[in-house]
């Protein structure tokens, strides 16, 4: 099972399980029964953590190692993208690998009730990483890199390295075991008009009456998908063909948004609003 699908299956499976303290696991004391309150570092594992041994290299090993500067008998927190974490303790540490031995395994699920979609047309440079950063913390199951016709940027058919590697940093501080997967870009016609039943739609447009808490105050559904066109906007020929196929024109203010912005905003609006 994908790192995708196992997350998609512990948002549906109807309840939520056994909840970390806030923040994430704590360091524990020789005494079980006390915590010290410092919070484990958490560290992505790029294979499957499927036995009590774990390795950590590259990326990863070298900011256990040489940046946080732990050692062996230091406590931290695994995590693979399956959905689960694990509590874990260095063994081995070298100079490029980390061995670990796996000490407990928690069942965490701080995903959202629903599976949430970004659409968007991606900005210039640093600000495409922010953005990433950004929905990856509040909960995004995938993005969608769009076409439109007033793009400035076109976005690359696969998603770079930079930016799934702004998805691992993203869930490591806010304490996510699913990764957004980023999916390859898609030109806005082909993605909105695709048909999908019980799927709340929506798309940013600043000449929308609607907002998005009227839309999330009837029956919550079990996908919402969001649009975010260009700084010019979505074309009229990309606004009717959203029409047609059954998006819900939103507006998210009087100002004007940089694409960031206006994701972080209706996605914020969709996430805090189905909680």
């Amino acid at each position: 099972m994908t790192a995708a699908l196992a997350c998609k299956a512990v948002r549906g499976s109807g309840h939520h399980r056994s909840q970390a303290p806030l923040g994430g696991p704590y360091q524990f004391t020789p005494s079980p029964d006390r915590v010290t309150g410092i919070l484990l570092h958490r560290f992505f594992s790029e294979s499957p953590l499927t036995s009590d041994q774990a390795c950590l290299v590259g990326v990863e090993a070298h900011h256990l190692l040489h940046v946080l500067r732990l050692g062996v008998g230091d406590g931290v927190i695994l995590f693979d993208g399956e959905g689960a974490e694990f509590r874990a303790r260095v063994e081995v540490a070298g100079r490029q690998k980390v061995e670990l031995t796996i000490e407990q395994r928690i069942e965490t699920d701080r995903e959202l009730p629903f599976a949430l979609t970004l659409g968007v047309a991606l900005p210039k440079g640093d600000r495409q990483r922010w953005l990433v950063e950004k929905v990856t913390e509040l909960g995004v199951s995938r993005i969608v890199p769009l076409h439109c016709e007033r793009s400035v940027v076109q976005a690359s058919r696969r998603p770079s390295q930079r930016l799934q590697r702004a998805v691992i940093e993203a869930c490591k501080q806010c304490g996510r075991n699913c990764l957004t997967e980023i999916a390859p870009s898609q030109d806005f016609l082909e993605w909105a008009g695709r048909a999908l039943p019980g799927t709340l739609r929506l798309f940013a447009h600043p000449e929308a009456s609607q907002r998005i808490q009227e839309l999330l105050s009837r029956e919550l559904p079990a996908e919402v998908e969001i649009a975010i066109g260009p700084e010019g906007g979505f074309s009229p020929k990309e606004f009717a063909a959203a029409r047609y196929a059954g998006w819900h024109p939103v507006n998210l203010g009087p100002r004007w948004l940089r694409v960031e912005t206006a994701a972080v905003a209706a996605v914020s609006a969709v996430a805090l609003g189905g909680v």
